[in-house]
Formats: C-alpha cells, structure tokens, sequence
C-alpha cells in the first residue's frame, strides 16, 4: 500500500526526464504548428494572436505536461507503450486543450494591445485549439509508437545469429506472443521463430504478430513438421491441458524434434526473472491428461491473511509447498515445524532468502512429544494448523509398524488434542487415499489419523478439525514418478509391480491449493475428497516417462513386471463403503459424508494401541491396528479384535 501511494504521489520519477523534456518540446511544436496552420491563408499570424501565442505558451507547455503526468502517462517507458498508453494519452490531450481555454477565459479575459484600442479581449480561435488537439495527440503518440517498434521489432537480418535455431511456436495467444517477443528481444538467445501453431479457428492463416502466420491445428503438427522442419517446439500456453501437450510431444517424437514448454500456472505464479530462462523440458507431469484447477491463493487463503499459521512436516514435500503458497497471502507468522534439520534448514533459507518472507519461525521439534508442542503452542499460540507431518513411504512402514501408527496416528491425536486445548480456530489434517479401506500399516495409520480428528472435532467445539484425503502427488518422496527417472538415468531397467496398476495423480502445488481451499470450507468434522481426475495406467507411465527421455520402451529400456507388495492394491480407491461423496461450493473438492463415530470409543482404541506401541509388538500392533482400520463400526456395536499370538502373525504378515 505504501508504494502505491508513492506511485499516485509521485507520477514522474527520474527515470521519466527525458520523455518529460521530449513532451515538452514536442507540445510546444505543436502549439506553435497550430497557430501557423490555421493563419496560413492570412499572411502570417496577426499581431493579437502572437501576442495571444507568446503569453499562453509557457502555460500549454507547463500545464500539458503536468496534465500527461497525472494522467499517469509517466509512469511507464515509452518503449513498453501499449493501447492503454495510446488512451491515456489521447484522454490528457482533450484535458489539455479543455485548460487552455478555462486559462485563457479565466485568467485572462484581457489582454493589452497597442494604443489608442487599449485593451482588447482575445480568445484562442476555434481552428487553433482544434489542430493543436490534434497534433499534439499524433506528436505524443507516434513518439511512443517509433520508440515501442524500434524496441519490439529488431532488424531481423542483423540482429538474428546466423546459427540461430529455427522454432516453431505451439500457442498464438498472450503466451505465445509473450514468447516470441521474448526471442526477438534478446537475440543472443539463439532462436529464429518460423511461426505458430493454434487450435482456434479464426486464427488459421493469420499473420499474429511480427508477420508470423498461424501454421495450423495442433492435429495438423505432423504436416508443419515435415513443412517447416524446425529444429525445436516451443508449447506457449500455461493452462494447456495435458493431452494437449501430450499430442504435440508424440507428433514432434515420431520426427526426432525436440519439445519444451513454458512454466505452468503454478510455476510462473512462483517464479520470476526472464521467461526463455523458465522456458523447460517437457516432463512427465505435463502430459498426463489432467486440466490443471486456476485459484486465486489470495483469495481462497485470505482467511490465513493476519493470523499465525503452524505447519507440521514444513520441511516434506507438501509441508514446504503449503509454507510457500501460505506465505504469499500474508499471514502474521508461519512456524514452520519439522524434526528433519536439512528438510527445516532448506524450506527456511527459500521462504527467508530467495521470497523474502520474514515473519517465518523454524522450529526443530517432533509431533509424538507432547510437552514439546505444549511449549510450541503456548510461545506461537497459532490460530491455524496444517498438519502434514506423516510417514508415506509404503514398504518402509511394513517393515516398521510401530514408528508407524506411532508418527502417523499416535503424533495427530497429540496435535488434535494439544490444538484443542490452545484454542486453535482451524486444523487440517493432510490423509491420503490409502487410508480408505486400508490394506497396508501405512493405510491403516493414517486412517486411525482420521479418526482421531473426527474424535477431536466433538471434543472441542471451539476449534474446526477436518481432514483432507487425496492420491498420490507428482514428485513428492515415495511417489513412483522420480522412482522412474532414477531407473531410467540408470539404464533401466523400470519396475512395475502390475501392469494392470492404476493410481491418480495430482501436482503438488494444485494439491496444496485444494488443501488451503478446504480450510475455508471447514466447519468442523468433515473429511474432504479432492477429485483426482482419471485414474492413471503405471505401465503406461513408465513407457511416457522413458519417451520423453528420448527412448524407446522395450528398446533402449526394458520394462520389467516384478509383481504386487503384500497388501498393495491394483486400482486406489477415494471413498470408503460406508461413505458418500458430496458437493461442496468449492471446484474439484467433495466432502465424504459418513456416520459419525463415538469419540470414547476413539480414546478408548488409542489408548490401547499407545500401549501396544510402548510394549514394541510389531506383529501384534501391526494386527490390531489393519482390523481397526478395517472396521467402520457404529457407537452402539461391539468391539472384537483378535489376539492370538497365531492370529497377530498371520494378519502381520499381510497388513
């Protein structure tokens, strides 16, 4: 707030002078103009108008400058002139004239000329205001055009590299003018663009801009291709879909030419600098067919704005993308909590470093210790909590099912319960869809967590707990997809445990947007469901992921079938049996209606699995936890859980 008043204060700046100087002559060329043209027939300009001239120029000169000034006309350089810079201008222009007359008829009604008249009342005639209007709008105007097209249209033949690349241009919208501007400003890029290719129907055949023409359909790529042979694609369109960008990479793999892609939505919201510099290869995230979900974050997280916000697990791949998106809507504070001190000490340097976020606090501490988070919470006292601290990585929770239920179960009935007692307003719970009907100790843990927020939220009406439960994010540890790139860095071969396999996939920053979305909508108690989009084949996306390295599936890298983990499911499932999925105001985020369960029951089965935890049965915890995760039950039926030795090891061998 404090820079725009600066701004609205102070129209012209220093960097403004020249333009200012420029102006001035150019107004006082065309007020002198205006009075020549006008009496062109008449011999000259009569004695009483160039008296009239000389004691209004200072004025017109002056007062249209000061005019172009508040009209913000400064404000930008001349070379980054655009239509509403044309605008203001013609605006100040009509303003300028309109002073002038109230000067003249105001401030001088008369004026003194030659004896024995004495004095004689002169007003600037009709024609006069007229042409200088006129001129001073195309002196003004043209100015910025000539400096805007020396700017934005270089000489091609000198200004190009005679080894420049020539590159063909997928998007002829903002983006892909955004684009093509950015290569023709900077030359030393190397690139030479031939044209652009766009779906929309009233582009085809149209020169866009710098004389390039709209090639054709994205459906028609192969044909461009073999037309134009440029040496790379560039995809210009941030909201393209993924099977848009998937068309092009395979038209554009069949003939060797190579394809990158400008930032997405998210990635240009979060980066900055030159945008050739941002522009990146095609990854796998790009061209998985889902269309991406556009919010405004400072919108939907304007109720974290002000307030102190605590995120568990800040140092993890959705805890550091919930701190960066948080801080971007201007919270009090953010206490970013991890017990990982590499994790803690990187998401801290970026936030305080690299965006400037300076009401950030990093505390070093473990979620399971409750006196610790006592102590946290009485220092902060944060008004919303994020918890996203959790164990994801299947295989290594079956070996180690007490740390387990432990850090995923036991560490949020600490946090619910220690949020509870400091009068938190808002706690998020981050689940995941392995939670519903869970076949694995990680599952089952993180649906214990459910429970215990649910639990919670009947425990202390004046906090809202609620839980979000989504699929499996692109690039976050334990996700299949950097599992792939190592493999394929490595030669191969790629794994796939089935090829029948199926799992959703969601970016992180769209799934961290969904998550602080999901907090506006809490009013206590519900579990959100994020529409994961189509579920996505594993062995199809091992064989994307190997042609977008430029191999061949089965050729330059095998693909091995090694068959499904105890308890791993073929296709993953969002909702439980006993649980319906409903609308909420919100895009892509359902609420899963399901009955509600006795809060004293909950206490009653974590206080037992607390004990089976400190006793270190892995088998007989492992166990009682896959049977409790497995049963939805209502407050009024019993509980029946078994606890042969035999029984634990059986069910242990395949939680």
């Amino acid at each position: 707030m404090r820079r725009r008043l600066s701004t609205a204060a102070f129209p012209v700046h220093r960097h403004s002078a020249p333009q200012v100087a420029l102006d001035a002559g150019l107004v006082a060329l065309a007020y002198f103009l205006a009075y020549r043209l006008r009496f062109d027939g008449a011999g000259g300009v009569p004695e009483l108008y160039h008296d009239l001239f000389v004691r209004t120029l200072g004025f017109a000169v002056i007062g249209s400058v000061a005019i172009l000034a508040l009209f913000g006309v400064y404000r930008h350089w001349m070379r980054y002139s655009s239509q509403s810079a044309y605008l203001r201008i013609a605006q100040a222009s009509l303003a300028c004239v309109l002073a002038l007359v109230a000067y003249v008829v105001v401030v001088q009604p008369k004026l003194l000329f030659a004896p024995p008249r004495g004095f004689v009342s002169v007003n600037i005639p009709t024609g006069v205001l007229v042409l200088y209007g006129l001129l001073m709008l195309v002196f003004l105007g043209g100015a910025r055009f000539i400096v805007h097209a020396a700017y934005e249209r270089p000489l091609r033949g000198s200004r190009l590299r005679k080894d420049a690349r020539s590159v063909l241009i997928v998007g002829a919208g903002d983006g892909g003018r955004l684009l093509l501007r950015e290569i023709m400003r900077n030359p030393e890029l190397g690139y030479r663009p031939l044209g652009f290719i766009d779906d929309d129907p009233r582009k085809q055949g149209a020169r866009i801009d710098r004389g390039l023409e709209v090639l054709g359909t994205t459906r028609e790529l192969g044909r461009v291709l073999d037309d134009v042979e440029p040496a790379e694609v560039l995809i210009a369109i941030p909201s393209a879909p993924g099977t848009l960008r998937g068309k092009v990479v395979a038209a554009c793999r069949d003939r060797g030419v190579p394809v990158r892609t400008m930032p997405t939505v998210f990635e240009l919201l979060q980066t900055g600098g030159r945008l050739m510099r941002q522009v990146r290869e095609i990854k796998v995230e790009d061209v998985l067919g889902r269309d991406p979900v556009r919010m405004e974050i400072e919108r939907v997280g304007e109720y974290l704005t002000g307030r102190c916000v605590l995120v568990t697990g800040a140092g993890g791949s959705i805890g550091s993308e919930l701190c960066r998106q948080i801080a971007r809507v201007g919270p009090s504070r953010l206490i970013l909590l991890d017990h990982a001190e590499d994790n803690l000490f990187e998401i801290q340097r970026e936030l305080v470093e690299d965006r400037h976020a300076l009401n950030t606090v990093s505390v070093l501490a473990d979620c399971k210790e409750e006196e610790r988070m006592r102590e946290v919470f009485a220092e902060h006292r944060p008004a919303v909590v994020f918890h996203a601290a959790a164990y994801k990585h299947v295989g290594l929770m079956e070996g180690n099912p007490v740390e387990a239920v432990r850090n995923n179960a036991l560490a949020t009935r600490v946090m619910a319960r220690v949020a509870g007692d400091s009068g938190v307003s808002i706690f998020i719970l981050i689940s995941t869809d392995k939670a519903v009907e869970p076949a694995t100790v990680m599952g089952a843990s993180k649906a214990l967590a459910e429970w215990a927020i649910e639990a919670a939220d009947s425990r202390y009406p004046e906090t809202r707990f609620a839980s979000v439960r989504f699929g499996n994010v692109l690039g976050s540890s334990g996700s299949v997809v950097p599992i792939f790139r190592r493999q394929i860095a490595a030669g191969g071969p790629v794994t796939v445990t089935d090829p029948m396999m199926t799992r959703y996939f969601m970016t992180i920053p769209e799934a961290v947007q969904l998550v602080i979305r999901s907090g506006s909508l809490s009013s206590g108690g519900e579990v959100f469901v994020l529409e994961m989009g189509e579920a996505v084949s594993i062995l199809e996306l091992a064989r994307d992921m190997v042609r977008l390295s430029g191999l061949t599936p089965g050729r330059d890298i095998s693909i091995e079938i090694v068959g499904r983990r105890p308890g791993e499911k073929l296709h993953e499932e969002l909702f439980n049996p006993y649980e319906h999925p409903q609308p909420t105001p919100a895009q892509r985020i359902l609420r899963a209606d399901r009955p509600r369960i006795d809060p004293a029951w909950v206490e009653e089965t974590f206080d037992r699995i607390g004990l089976l935890t400190l006793e270190g049965d892995p088998a007989g915890l492992a166990s009682v936890v896959a049977q409790l995760a497995s049963l939805r039950l209502e407050p009024e039926e019993p509980v029946v859980l078994t606890s042969s030795p035999a029984a634990d090891q059986a069910d242990g061998a395949t939680a």
